[in-house]
C-alpha cells in the first residue's frame, strides 16, 4: 500500500475525521488565520 492510499485511508477512519475536524476548527480562529497571514508573509518576503 502507498503512503497516499495510507494516508487516504486514515483520513476516512473515524480518528481521522476527529483530527479533520479539528484543523477546521483551529483554522477558524482568527488569531490562527493572523498567525498564517504574518507566515505567508514572511515566505513570500523571501523571494
Amino acid at each position: 500500500m502507498s503512503l497516499m492510499q495510507r494516508i487516504s485511508t486514515f483520513l476516512r477512519s473515524p480518528k481521522g475525521q476527529q483530527l479533520v475536524d479539528r484543523g477546521r476548527r483551529e483554522l477558524a480562529k482568527p488569531g490562527t488565520q493572523q498567525k498564517l497571514k504574518g507566515l505567508a508573509a514572511k515566505l513570500q518576503n523571501r523571494r
